[in-house]
């Protein structure tokens, strides 16, 4: 196929026509077609040079180009720099509105603190008021113990005098005695054992002895005060029921059923042992080996007198919530409804706490003279019970003891004694531990401080054996 070709036509001054007009002559010009890359330009008419561009011209506009080229380059490093320092600005003024709740939070802590600070300034100066007050309360105590010590004084002196005079009637009993009879009755035997236990940092001695066993004690809601050695028999009052911890309730055969029916607080509680005649106010301790501990005797300010007669302790006195003796027929009672054991509790006068637990105890009858039955010893306070086993009870006006004279009357109390045996737990009570006394008349135990050693306090307690 032949290519296409492009026809230019091309006019020129020729010669004249008949007529006289010159003609126009025309050529045809055949040129083959080119493809064309770029723009085509036109130019109709004759150009001038003016009109013309120049390769100058044209290096012209390309370094004009050039330059706002470079131009628009700059252009865009300033907007990029520009749009750097907006977003620092944005960083900023979100960091200004953190310190700024940063600053508030600070400011609010601080008020309170400073609120804070003035309401313990207040609390101080109650504190202080306070402070004075106790002070003062105290300085008035002080004035006033030391007027009671000075009463106490006068009443030791009392007592001394009261005691001298009383060895000197002894004396003269003695003298009179040995006047009727060849050889004069000897003191008990002094407790020849050497404790295991021996508690320190106790007075060498001390004169202060119990209160004064011939005071009349106040019969208070609990309590039963008995006679004096030489008196009649104590009759046991029964108190009005909001006095015992079981209100409303009982009374039970011992302290084990009335835990087992739900009272488990240490306490007064109201029991009746089987054929009992009356029943018998006790305490009951509920806190220590797992509780249900009928306590029988309790020993720790010498407030009441154990230097008693037969019927006293056979019926029992003393203060419920202190110093008693629940009596010999009650104890009995209570051993006869089933197998107990025994537990005895010492405390000396640091504070320290021993025991003595035996694995069976009852009393028997009266036409016995309550004879003690115990049976193995186990615990830290040394056995000083069993050599008292098998011994009837002696007291001031009943001797029943193995001595050739009446063990009550040396060591002050009643008790199961031998000849007199290695304890004596309703003895005189003896402030401070070791005591200075012609006999052996405190409340001790002889395996646990021998027997110049009173212990502050003391109880027996019984529970039916698991």
């Amino acid at each position: 196929m032949p290519s296409p070709r492009t026809q230019f036509s091309l006019g020129h001054g020729g010669h004249q026509s008949p007529t006289g007009k010159p003609r126009k002559c025309s050529y045809t010009f055949l040129v083959p077609e080119q493809k064309i890359t770029g723009p085509i330009c036109a130019a109709r008419g004759y150009s001038t040079d003016k009109d013309r561009v120049t390769r100058l011209d044209v290096a012209a506009v390309r370094d004009l180009l050039s330059k706002q080229r470079g131009e628009m380059e700059t252009l865009k490093l300033v907007v990029d720099v520009d749009g750097n320092l907006v977003n620092e600005m944005k960083l900023l003024r979100k960091e200004s509105r953190n310190m700024n709740s940063r600053v508030t939070q600070l400011y609010m802590q601080l008020l309170h603190e400073i609120i804070r600070k003035r309401d313990n300034s207040l609390e101080l100066a109650q504190l202080e008021t306070r402070i004075l007050n106790a002070t003062s309360e105290s300085l008035r105590l002080a004035s006033r113990y030391r007027e009671l010590e000075t009463k106490y004084s006068a009443l030791s002196a009392v007592v001394n005098n009261q005691s001298v005079l009383i060895g000197a009637l002894e004396e003269q009993c003695m003298q009179v005695y040995s006047r009727r009879h060849e050889h004069p009755p000897m003191g008990p035997p002094l407790v020849q054992v050497v404790p295991e236990n021996i508690p320190v940092n106790v007075p060498r001695f001390t004169n202060e002895i119990q209160r004064d066993h011939n005071q009349r004690f106040v019969r208070e809601r609990g309590s039963r005060s008995g006679p004096s050695p030489t008196g009649d028999t104590l009759e046991v009052q029964n108190p009005p029921e909001r006095n015992f911890s079981t209100e409303g309730i009982g009374p039970f055969r011992d302290c084990l059923e009335a835990q087992e029916a739900g009272h488990s607080t240490s306490g007064m509680y109201l029991i009746r042992p089987d054929e009992a005649e009356r029943p018998l106010q006790v305490w009951c301790e509920q806190d220590i080996d797992n509780g249900g501990w009928t306590v029988i005797q309790t020993r720790r300010d010498g407030s009441v007198n154990f230097f008693r007669n037969w019927e006293s302790y056979k019926s029992g006195f003393g203060n419920i919530d202190g110093e008693y003796w629940l009596g010999l027929e009650g104890i009995y009672n209570l051993g006869r409804q089933g197998d107990y054991k025994l537990l005895v509790e010492l405390e000396d006068w640091m504070g320290k706490k021993v025991y003595a637990q035996y694995s069976s105890f009852h009393l028997e009858p009266q036409s016995e003279d309550y004879r003690l039955r115990l049976g193995t010893y186990q615990g830290n306070a040394g056995d000083s019970l069993s050599s008292h086993n098998g011994k009837q009870f002696t007291t001031l006006d009943r001797d029943k003891d193995a001595f050739t004279g009446n063990c009550a009357h040396f060591h002050k109390g009643g008790w199961w004694y031998n000849a007199c045996g290695q304890a004596n737990l309703n003895g005189v009570w003896y402030n401070g531990g070791v005591y200075r006394s012609k006999f052996q008349d405190g409340i001790f135990w002889a395996d646990y401080g021998g027997g110049f050693y009173s212990m502050k306090t003391v109880r027996l307690m019984i529970r039916p054996i698991d």
